[in-house]
């Protein structure tokens, strides 16, 4: 059976075919760093909250720098960023939560990194943490930002934090900004 989105490939020694998911080949498509600057708001006066997963920290914390840098270079106020850890990305949608419930954060920006391993864990972490942050921005009614990366390999993560395929952070980042202008 063949799902919507897939094409067959034949194998380079031509003795199987694998399907081939034409989705997950977006960022190939798409440098996660470049983004348009229209529709970009004015953010000197607005607060911003970074939450930060410490598992993956080699990715996350690349993630936060491309963050913490988009924000500076499009006008944040550096005392007007907060940053703060949690253990893992399952943790994030609380993290985003204690945030948003204050008065004082416009917006607030996820960012984590669960990689592939070989247990449906990575599915139920990924579902949570995706379904956690939709619902908090729903609930305090601001921008509550994923910047989670969901990648096979730790390569993957590593082109998508501030390698080959740009950074997740940034992406994070601008559509935070985005959003507080619509």
């Amino acid at each position: 059976m063949i799902f919507p989105n897939t094409q067959l490939l034949l194998t380079t020694d031509q003795s199987t075919i694998k399907p081939l998911n034409l989705l997950s080949m977006a960022t190939a498509l798409k440098n996660l760093s470049d983004y348009s600057d229209q529709n970009i708001t004015r953010i000197a006066d607005k607060r911003f909250a970074i939450v930060v997963a410490e598992w993956n920290a080699q990715v996350t914390e690349a993630l936060y720098n491309g963050a913490l840098q988009t924000l500076l270079k499009e006008g944040a106020r550096e005392e007007y960023i907060t940053r703060k850890n949690v253990p893992g990305s399952f943790e994030l949608s609380l993290g985003a939560q204690w945030m948003a419930s204050r008065n004082d954060i416009d917006a607030v920006i996820c960012l984590g990194c669960v990689i592939q391993g070989d247990t449906r864990h990575f599915d139920f972490i990924c579902q949570a943490v995706a379904n956690g942050i939709t619902e908090v921005g729903l609930k305090f009614n601001k921008p509550v930002i994923f910047g989670v990366l969901t990648p096979d390999t730790m390569e993957q993560a590593l082109d998508r934090a501030g390698g080959k395929h740009g950074n997740k952070g940034d992406e994070a980042a601008i559509t935070a900004i985005k959003m507080l202008g619509f």
